[in-house]
């Protein structure tokens, strides 16, 4: 699994081989110029390291043309392809025989994507389909989730009911009995599930456009 310090590292490394800072790169990609600084790596009180979003890493690839295995490679200090990480479709994700019971990828009709950094891990990809997850997540894309990461307000999540149904939004609040979420598309509305009725969530890690 890439980890932040590997994250911010394939940015610098991004931008070395470009001939430029870390500011040259965010403005390369349209971004704040301040959006790589060493300042906003950490979340308040500078103890722990934060995840760029993956909209800001999407606009430096597609700015510098690299493909996410190219980052990836950067990123861990590899040139492997990586092992292979099963696939499916998000609209494939709602029915059974997927999954086990902690959201952990199960059984067969899966195919398979190598994504360099993921070494080990037990991640999945899930391929969007649709419009619901727009200007975030679009049709094609890829989402890399990470079941055996914990989740955190703000995080870009998964989510299947008990019904079969699997949704990716923001993670709004989650207490002992409901979780709430936040629509990636204002078109769609938010969701407040309880949580008897969540077989299980978890965090989208990367994204590949």
């Amino acid at each position: 699994m890439l980890t932040h310090k590997q994250i911010w590292r394939g940015l610098d490394v991004l931008a070395t081989r470009a001939g430029l800072s870390s500011s040259g790169l965010a403005r390369k990609a349209g971004l704040d110029a301040t959006a790589f600084n060493p300042s906003k790596r950490y979340v308040a009180g500078g103890t722990r390291l934060r995840w760029p979003s993956t909209e800001s890493i999407a606009k430096v690839l597609s700015a510098m043309g690299v493909s996410f295995e190219e980052f990836a490679a950067m990123a861990s200090g590899s040139t492997a392809t990586g092992q292979p990480v099963p696939l499916i479709g998000l609209a494939q994700a709602g029915s059974g025989g997927f999954f086990d019971d902690a959201g952990y990828p199960v059984g067969s009709g899966w195919d398979e994507v190598r994504f360099p950094g993921f070494d080990g891990s037990r991640a999945y990809a899930l391929e969007i389909s649709g419009d619901s997850m727009e200007p975030v997540f679009r049709e094609g894309d890829r989402i890399v989730v990470a079941p055996e990461e914990s989740v955190r307000r703000g995080d870009r999540v998964v989510v299947r009911t008990r019904d079969g149904e699997v949704m990716a939004k923001e993670l709004r609040r989650m207490t002992e009995t409901r979780i709430e979420l936040a629509s990636l598309n204002t078109d769609y509305p938010d969701r407040t599930l309880d949580r008897r009725h969540v077989d299980w969530i978890a965090r989208i890690v990367w994204a590949s456009q």
